[in-house]
């Protein structure tokens, strides 16, 4: 029987039974996906496993308890497996859905939508009886090279975090953990368990930490997984000011923080940092931690919160089962097409040839492996073996009907002396066919865990095959899958251009509503696509070398640079066609200025001014007039997903709390509502502004730099209230009127030294170091009252 004071809460009591050796294996994991129970006090074990878009449940090492994954070589090894593959690498799976995976899932913009997700994944690890799912994983797309971008939604923190909480919630509420993951700045797979992501402090805080403060805050997971990475030269596993200082002091987590597996290289210092599982099972790690507690190296104060934080885990997971819980594999499958369909991008559509038209086509003609082999999810320890998978060329063929001869070709193969072959085959079949859809997708293999791609192309050979058949039939659709952006040097060949990204078991099925009109596609991209390799804005920082990664752009990632620094891009970020189409009007805010607490609405009405329903999802940025700090041209603030029929005008609110619109001031060491102007814009994407709004954000304390001793006084003279202060401060300390201090002031204002230096050098005035002090803290507390 479980232990009553386990069941209660009484995590002290409990803790205080337990042995040193029982303390260290609850904190060390047993196997593979399991917590370690001790039967001794009647605490039993939980079970975990991997998914963010499907449960990977195997067989052998959880319901055998089969022990792996101890070598930490062969973990290593086995990880970029191929999707296919997946059964070499975890032994017999279970069959479970595989829904459209994060790069796909987040195109939908639908919160509700990953709210399902969450829910849906719920019902299978109850029927399963998986406690923990280690997921959603919101790894900021920094470059679309990265392996694992294909789990994580956006290269923006504001999808990521919103779109996350919103999986979690739908996972908790139904009795299953959600783990957060990779915390932090796990963004390439390059060197992934020593590689330093060196990222300066600001874009820390606004870019790559700013999603999980989001999903945190708002979901409240049960556990936050550590990233194998090290951050800023520490061990991302073995962080303090990370996993404690950020995540628990100030953003008030009070869960579990777990280790990606074999993460931790040093044992004692991640509990000492506030990392309380160790995962998976290490005898070595649980020796060395051992030995640290009866050393006295480890506090054994810091070791019984660990176990207090596992137990809790344990609590909310044994009280939340539900197992007489089951699945409906159809209907989960109906919901995988569903969310395809949701999420699938209408990148190009030139003249209108999609959706395909049935009283005027006769023949179509699929070209591509993929139309019946369709890739559908990436490579590594998220992979799902799925419950059924449709073939797209089987259900084009079921909505063209009988009347609609609809032919298959290869056109290409990885043996060139056979490509040549298929492809002359294809070139003749296209000839008069009414439309041609291509299917091609990146290389397989370069598309998940422990190893990022090396190029934005799509698999060899597939971009000439585009360009060749454009040359015999004109009416080209292509359909891409891909872990991320791609380069797409034949766009122009194509009228159409489709991205499905990795959509899941039911992909075939979505891709074929959505070409025949049956849904009307709405998705959007949540990530840039560039038109060169050399566009990115990590370029020429990644991926570093000699075990240190530069994040050289700042907060200038993915749109922020593209925008700001005016690049092209071949696709920008929020793009996404519909077969209607819609209007923007009537902007207004219901205040026209902004201060620190409050919370501003913006309206705007949206119509659809085409022949058909559809959905449209439309973003607000905000953008600035005269920052004091450097600033994007425009940032995400907040999106909605509205459907129309033809003709329906709606009105949409959006709100947007001041809090969004803070900057982190790396001199403060916080965010700060700064004193501007405001643009808010709403627009269809971040290149497509539809209207404008101006407020102004009202923050006067935030109009000057913070003072120190060595400001120059330029920036004294220019801030009423610091001048203020220094010229009440010359004429104690001088003995001299206000006229006199402010003609000392001005003299000093060419000085490019340090104020009081200044002072020094030019009036041979020097001044007791504590009442320097002293004024310091009077003039920046003075600051921070303006009101």
């Amino acid at each position: 029987m479980t232990n009553e004071k386990l069941m209660k809460g009484e995590f002290s009591a409990l803790i205080a039974e337990m042995t040193t050796n029982e303390k260290v294996a609850l904190l060390g994991g047993h196997h593979m996906w399991k917590t370690k129970a001790i039967p001794r006090l009647d605490i039993p074990n939980i079970v975990m496993t991997d998914g963010t878009y499907g449960v990977r449940y195997s067989i052998p090492q959880i319901d055998e308890d089969e022990a792996g994954g101890q070598d930490f070589s062969a973990f290593l090894s086995i990880v970029n497996q191929r999707a296919d593959d997946i059964q070499i690498t975890w032994g017999k799976i279970k069959l479970a859905t595989c829904f459209p995976n994060g790069t796909s899932m987040a195109c939908s913009w639908d919160l509700g939508l990953a709210r399902e997700l969450g829910e849906a994944l719920a019902r299978e690890c109850q029927e399963f009886g998986v406690h923990l799912l280690l997921g959603p994983g919101i790894n900021i797309r920094r470059t679309p090279l990265g392996g694992r971008s294909y789990e994580y939604y956006s290269e923006d923190p504001l999808i990521s975090g919103d779109f996350a909480a919103a999986v979690i919630s739908g996972l908790q509420d139904n009795g299953v953990g959600a783990s957060l993951k990779h915390f932090a700045c796990n963004n390439s797979e390059m060197e992934r368990t020593t590689m330093d992501s060196v990222v300066e402090e600001r874009a820390l805080r606004e870019i790559y930490l700013k999603g999980f403060e989001r999903a945190v805050k708002k979901a409240n997971p049960w556990t936050v997984m550590s990233s194998y990475n090290r951050l800023n030269g520490v061990q991302a596993a073995e962080n303090k000011w990370l996993l404690n200082d950020v995540l628990r002091d100030e953003w008030g987590y009070e869960g579990m923080v777990i280790s990606d597996w074999h993460g931790i290289k040093d044992r004692p210092a991640s509990v000492i940092a506030g990392n309380d599982l160790d995962m998976p099972e290490s005898e070595t790690r649980k020796a060395e931690l051992l030995e640290a507690i009866e050393t006295g190296s480890v506090d054994i104060g810091l070791v019984d919160r660990a176990c207090a934080r596992v137990l809790q885990l344990i609590r909310l997971s044994k009280l939340n089962e539900r197992r007489v819980a089951a699945f409906d594999r159809d209907r989960h499958h109906a919901l995988a097409r569903r969310m395809a369909g949701e999420s699938i991008v209408l990148m190009k559509n030139e003249g209108s040839l999609l959706p395909i038209d049935l009283s005027k086509t006769r023949r179509i003609a699929v070209v591509g492996e993929a139309a019946g082999k369709p890739v559908i999810q990436g490579s590594g320890c998220a992979t799902t073996l799925p419950t059924s998978v449709d073939s797209p060329i089987d259900e084009i063929r079921k909505l063209a009907g009988e009347g609609v001869q609809v032919d298959w070709y290869n056109g290409i193969s990885e043996v060139d002396s056979e490509s040549q072959a298929l492809q002359a085959e294809a070139i003749l079949g296209i000839k008069d066919a009414d439309l041609v859809v291509v299917f091609v997708s990146t290389e397989v293999g370069y598309d998940g865990e422990g190893s990022d791609r090396r190029t934005l192309d799509i698999a060899p050979g597939q971009d000439e095959l585009i360009r060749t058949l454009s040359r015999t039939n004109r009416n080209i659709a292509v359909v891409v899958a891909s872990p991320d952006a791609v380069v797409m040097p034949w766009v122009n060949h194509a009228k159409s251009v489709v991205e499905v990204f990795f959509s899941g078991q039911a992909m075939g099925g979505a891709i074929a509503d959505v070409l025949f009109g049956k849904v009307n596609p709405s998705g959007k991209i949540t990530t840039t696509f560039p038109k060169r390799i050399e566009d990115i804005p990590a370029y020429l920082s990644y991926p570093g070398e000699n075990g240190r990664h530069l994040y050289s752009e700042g907060i200038l990632v993915g749109y922020r640079w593209y925008d700001t620094a005016n690049v092209e891009p071949l696709f920008p970020f929020g793009h996404g066609l519909s077969y209607t189409s819609f209007a923007y009007s009537d902007i207004r805010t219901d205040r026209d200025t902004l201060a620190d607490g409050e919370t501003l609405t913006v309206s705007f009405t949206i119509e659809n001014t085409g022949k058909l329903a559809g959905k449209e999802i439309c973003q607000v940025y905000t953008a600035y007039g005269t920052p004091r700090l450097k600033r994007p041209v425009r940032e995400l603030r907040a999106f909605t997903k509205v459907w129309l029929e033809p003709g329906e005008r709606k009105l949409v609110s959006l709100t947007i709390p001041a809090d969004d619109l803070k900057v982190y001031d790396t001199a403060r060491k916080a965010f700060v509502l700064d004193d501007d102007a405001v643009d808010v814009q709403v627009g269809a994407s971040s290149r497509d502004i539809r209207l404008s709004a101006g407020i102004r954000t009202v923050a006067p304390h935030t109009r000057y730099r913070k003072i120190d001793w060595d400001t120059q006084p330029i920036f004294i003279l220019s801030n009423p209230i610091a001048r203020a202060k220094f010229n009440a401060f010359l004429c104690r300390q001088l003995a001299i009127g206000e006229a006199e201090a402010d003609r000392m002031l001005d003299h000093c204002a060419n000085s490019f030294i340090g104020v009081f230096t200044t002072f020094d050098r030019r009036f041979r005035k020097a001044f007791p170091k504590e009442d320097i002090a002293a004024l310091l803290v009077e003039v920046n507390e003075a600051m921070e009252r303006a009101v």
